[in-house]
Order: structure tokens, then sequence, then C-alpha cells
């Protein structure tokens, strides 16, 4: 599979490395905040895929298949989340465990004699299985858990987390960092307002006593 730039998001972040930007390309090829989809039919899901060289673009695609591949992406979605700390949906696992098996992932080994999982399914079963694939390699290379989903729930766009302690937690400090922190100010304000009037009411019918 040939390396694919991936979307760098938001925060003009550098890419995941190698075949893992094809993966943080996949699940961005949805905004969630804006709503954009490119993969809204079986044509735009084959153009996709044929253009990163996950699949030939003569091979059929059907609806069945495109409702396949837009449940692997969030399903992979849920595997960035979980890597900036968000609760693993079991869910998720079983969709991935359904496609690596359509998938029929086997090990190859490479002229070096180094070994590779390789699909042997045709098609988007194929494409997805080299998108799963990049996922094992990357978990094997240690780059996997640098890439994230971002921690605002209305956003998760995948990023690459560059930071030396792995510590990133949205796609772009200015964007969803700081309008996150706004909102927990402004709800700390809230709280505390509401605790000093309520002590206050408390005092004045003490007083009425």
């Amino acid at each position: 599979m040939a390396p694919i730039v991936g979307d760098p998001g938001p925060a003009r972040r550098a890419p995941a490395p190698g075949a893992l930007a094809a993966v943080q390309a996949f699940i961005n090829s949805a905004d969630l905040e804006s709503g954009d989809e490119e993969l809204a039919d079986p044509d735009r899901l084959r153009a996709w895929l044929a253009g990163r060289e996950l699949m030939r673009e003569d091979e059929p695609l059907s609806e069945a298949t495109l409702e396949r591949a837009l449940e692997v992406r969030e399903a992979l979605r849920e595997l960035a989340e979980a890597n900036n700390g968000h609760p693993l949906d079991p869910a998720a696992l079983e969709t991935l465990n359904r496609a690596a098996d359509d998938a029929r992932l086997v090990v190859r080994f490479d002229r070096d004699g180094l070994p590779r999982l390789e699909p042997d399914a045709p098609g988007a079963d194929g494409a997805l299985g080299r998108l799963l694939a990049a996922v094992f390699a990357a978990t094997a290379d240690g780059t996997w858990a640098r890439l994230k989903a971002c921690r605002n729930h209305t956003c998760r766009w995948a990023f690459y987390d560059t930071s030396r302690n792995h510590s990133s937690r949205w796609c772009t400090m200015a964007a969803c960092g700081n309008r996150l922190k706004g909102r927990a100010f402004r709800a700390r304000r809230r709280a505390v307002g509401a605790t000093i009037s309520k002590s206050g009411g408390e005092d004045r019918t003490r007083g009425a006593r």
C-alpha cells in the first residue's frame, strides 16, 4: 500500500506517519461538526479507496458495502477516542472483528523476511482490511496510541499527537481546547454562584427567626 497523506485537520497538525495517515483520513472523511460527508454514496467511497490505492477503481460497491464501511469508520473513531481516555464501546470491537473476518486477513512475509498483515478478500472488504492492517502495524511500532479523537464530543476529529508525553487532548487548542475550557469555567462560576445564593438565603431565613 502506498503511503497516503492524511488530512492534517483544523489545527494544521502534521498527519499521522506512513499508512496510518490513511486511517486518519478515513476517520476524518466525515466532519461531525459541519455535517460534511466525503463518502456520501458508493461511487464516492470507491473513488476515495481507489485514490489511496486500497482497491481497484473498477470493482463494484453496493449501498450495503457503503453502510459497512461507514460502520467501520465510526468504530475506528471509537478506538481513537479510547486513545484519548474515552471508554471503549464493545460494539466497536465487534464491528472491527467482523470487518477483519470479511477481509480474510493473513500474515505475509515481504522480501526482507518481515511479516505483515494482508487481506485475501477483494474489493471494499480488502480495502477495509488494509486499513485494519495499518492499525495493527501502528500498534506494533508504537504510533497507534498517538492517533486520537478530539475530546470535544461535537468534534471528535482524528489528530496525531506529537507531544512528548502524549498529552494532547484536543484537535486544536484554539478551536476546541479553549472552547471546552471556557465552558468548564462558566459552569464552575454558575455552581459557585448557586452555592452563594443558597447560602445567603439560608442566612436570611435564620436571621428572620
